[in-house]
């Protein structure tokens, strides 16, 4: 129901701001609208044709992983902490496998890995949902922590500072200088998605399992940038690349292994589970172009622009400083669409220079959030979910706090 309040409300605002500006003299407005229309509804279906090949490979190579008993191993691994947190998963369900992956591959900046094993692990949650049109209090939870997701390798951000650093004629710029920032903002934003849905289902965090994991993760991620910093700012850059698609290609070569020793017959298996990824793909377009004619007509409108004028005013009438309002958009913008942000962020890097702080807070912004609103539309569209309940607002909520700290956290490095 939430979403389509939104879903209304994205229009109808576009629209009424459309005409005010029909009534100020801008007769193009319209067209602007339609077209932009016309190529969200194309991206939306482009998007979901380019996730057939992915979401069949994924899907594929999970399959080999649950015959060859691999994702069991995992889930009971962190079936302690699961507990706490999916009290309605039954302990060794494949679903709780597909989660474990689903964050290892958001973690490691995996975009392209990530998103099929999310949608893989919903439709395992919705195998065990009572009501099939409503969302369980497990997928709720899976989704706000998927979207408040802790990166620990914020991988594409680091290739694009990068990339427009050599653009900029920066010689030896370390375009992972933003590894540790991204880390810190990224756990306030998972922190707070945690919170938010543990204080709406009553769920204890102040537990051993909990609380280990935070140290655990606190410990493990020091230990790596401890590592990482010895080496110098090329092959640090070049060290986090191998890291993060290192892992997953290990990954592959472990089930394919696992399944061979147990005897499995592994192209037969690989192929069996990525016949699913073709039905997934198809059976999200109609929710992804919904959410996406909606964004842009609230955004080529104008809704966005009037939104960002509106907090620099405050900020201002506050007496704040408003050096970090050129990278507000990128936060505001992730919520609703990762290539509109990604497009905003090269903007802010191209206009001020990778290495400004206007730059950098832009990419740890873009590091550190997801696209709420993309991932509620393309998870809860593949298992047909339509009463999303406090999944938004949890999810919103972790993306306010984590913006606000990435701006806290970008003051504290780079001011």
């Amino acid at each position: 129901m939430i979403l389509n309040h939104v879903w209304v409300a994205f229009i109808l605002l576009g629209f009424g701001a459309a005409l005010v500006q029909l009534a100020l003299g801008d007769v193009g407005v319209f067209g602007r609208v339609m077209a932009g229309i016309f190529d969200t509804a194309k991206t939306g279906f482009d998007i979901s044709l380019g996730l057939v090949g992915v979401m069949s490979l994924w899907l594929g190579v999970m399959r080999i992983g649950e015959q060859a008993g691999v994702i069991q191993l995992f889930a009971r691994a962190l079936a302690p902490f699961f507990d706490r947190l999916f009290p309605g998963v039954p302990r060794g369900h494949p679903a709780a496998g597909s989660m474990v992956m689903n964050f290892s591959a958001n973690m490691l900046g995996l975009d392209n890995a990530a998103t099929p094993l999310g949608l893989k692990a919903m439709r395992e949650l919705q195998a065990l949902n009572p009501r099939k049109d409503t969302a369980s209090d497990a997928m709720v939870t899976f989704l706000v922590l998927n979207t408040a997701g802790i990166t620990l390798i914020p991988t594409s951000v680091i290739a694009l500072r990068q990339a427009i650093a050599v653009e900029q004629g920066f010689t030896s710029f370390n375009g992972a200088d933003i590894f540790l920032p991204t880390l810190l903002a990224t756990f306030i934003s998972f922190t707070a998605g945690l919170v938010a849905v543990a204080a709406w289902q009553r769920i204890n965090l102040l537990c051993a399992p909990v609380l280990l994991f935070f140290a655990g993760f606190m410990g493990l991620t020091g230990a790596l940038y401890a590592w990482l910093s010895t080496y110098p700012p090329a092959r640090m850059a070049e060290l986090v690349g191998l890291l993060g698609s290192g892992a997953m290609v290990s990954v592959i070569a472990l089930f394919v292994a696992a399944g061979a020793w147990r005897r499995i017959n592994v192209y037969e298996c690989f192929v069996e589970g990525a016949r699913e990824g073709f039905d997934v793909a198809v059976r999200i377009i109609p929710y992804l172009i919904a959410m996406l004619v909606a964004i842009s007509i609230f955004r080529t409108t104008g809704g966005m622009d009037a939104l960002i004028r509106l907090i620099a005013a405050a900020v201002a009438a506050l007496g704040l400083d408003t050096r970090f309002v050129p990278a507000l958009p990128v936060g505001l913008m992730k919520t609703l669409s990762g290539s509109g942000a990604r497009g905003l962020m090269v903007d802010v890097l191209k206009t001020y220079g990778v290495n400004s702080f206007e730059g950098r807070l832009a990419s740890i912004i873009q590091g550190s959030t997801e696209t709420t609103f993309y991932v509620l539309a393309v998870y809860f569209g593949s298992v047909d979910i339509r009463k999303t309940r406090h999944a938004l607002a949890c999810g919103l909520i972790a993306d306010a706090v984590g913006l606000v700290g990435a701006i806290a956290v970008g003051y504290a490095f780079y001011r």
